[in-house]
């Protein structure tokens, strides 16, 4: 359970820091004034993390389906082995 929370934790912090970084260059190389770029910046990081952790809870979603489809597989074919 800690290294789940360990994991969303650096997932929200990977995705702040990718959004703010993308947000306050795009701003910077846009001329933008300082004040602006900094906003545009924390509006970047929110949305980042915001959506890296939408996202990376579809990425164990599908994952954690597929885990289960595969062992839901093998049981019923070394059942089906067992039966012959």
């Amino acid at each position: 359970m800690r290294l789940r929370r360990l994991t969303m934790r650096f997932i929200f912090l990977l995705g702040g820091t990718v959004g703010f970084i993308l947000a306050a260059g795009t701003g910077w190389l846009s001329d933008r004034a300082p004040d602006r770029i900094l906003l545009d910046g924390a509006t970047g990081c929110l949305v980042g993390a915001l959506l890296f952790r939408w996202l990376w809870t579809i990425l164990l979603r599908g994952l954690r389906e597929t885990l289960v489809a595969r062992h839901v597989a093998a049981t019923a074919a070394a059942a089906g082995k067992a039966k012959t």
